[in-house]
């Protein structure tokens, strides 16, 4: 998990393991939250799935950004 403040906010970016079966490469499931004095503002859903923890987790903060910028 990756995490930063942005504009007033706590934003995080996860990655969450899909793997199908074990025969299958690892992939990742991004997904963002958004915090303010520790209470959770907005999550997203699964945003797409990536090759490594790093692309799903700049997706999930990307996305978290994008929410900040239009609802913040």
């Amino acid at each position: 998990m990756e995490s930063g403040n942005y504009k007033g906010y706590r934003i995080f970016g996860h990655a969450i393991l899909q793997q199908v079966d074990i025969l299958s490469p690892q992939r990742y499931g991004g997904s963002g939250t958004i915090t303010r004095d520790t209470k959770i503002v907005e999550a997203s859903g699964i945003l797409g799935v990536f090759d490594t923890e790093e692309e799903a987790q700049f997706a999930g903060l990307g996305w978290a950004r994008a929410w900040v910028d239009n609802h913040g």
